[in-house]
């Protein structure tokens, strides 16, 4: 028994139904994105930069070499964005100017201490802390010397102590390492402002 033929008519249905069908599949697919663009949603104070330039930071703090650490994590945290290229300063569209305002430790956390680790006094140790940072921010056209954004960000980080035995901790040295991730912190806020204003 030979299989039925395909008259022509009807192949030609068939291909007009797909051709519907595929025409309100990709309008249905598309109609869902009506409103949305790709890439970034930039302030309106912001939406004529493309490039910008980071110098170092000044530092209103007494905690020394914090200029190029801010400013590195800043670049680093820009580009990894990608909504604006970091260039020179002299061929930047934007200029971005930080100033380290404050950087405070507060005692978040207290162990007791007492004689049994060689002291001789009862007193409370400080076991965890929280460091603050407030940076203020001013980003200036670098044709006009404009004000295109100010804002004060603020970044936070907390660090245990490394040691329970106050003759031996070095709390200095735990706080330097906290004092990166806080600036990892505030730049990963200012970012987020510069590139789609929240």
């Amino acid at each position: 028994m030979a299989p039925p033929r395909v008259t022509e008519p009807a192949l030609l249905f068939v291909r007009r139904i797909l051709s519907l069908a595929s025409l309100v599949l990709l309008a249905a697919g598309t109609s869902g994105c009506a409103g949305y663009h790709l890439g970034p949603a930039k302030p309106a104070a912001m939406a004529q930069v493309r490039t910008l330039a980071v110098p170092a930071f000044k530092n209103n703090t007494l905690e020394p070499r914090l200029e190029v650490l801010f400013a590195n994590v800043l670049i680093k945290q820009l580009q990894q964005d990608g909504t604006y290229h970091v260039v020179s300063e002299k061929d930047a569209d934007a200029v971005v100017l930080c100033t380290v305002d404050k950087l405070d430790r507060q005692p978040a956390r207290s162990v007791r201490n007492n004689a049994s680790k060689g002291i001789l006094a009862d007193f409370y140790q400080t076991s965890e802390f929280t460091l603050d940072l407030v940076l203020k921010v001013d980003v200036q056209e670098k044709s006009t010397g404009k004000s295109v954004f100010k804002r004060e960000v603020r970044g936070t980080s907390s660090f245990f102590v490394s040691s329970s035995n106050p003759l031996t901790a070095d709390v200095n040295r735990d706080e330097r390492q906290a004092i990166s991730q806080a600036a990892e912190d505030a730049s990963v806020r200012l970012t987020s402002y510069l590139s789609e204003g929240w």
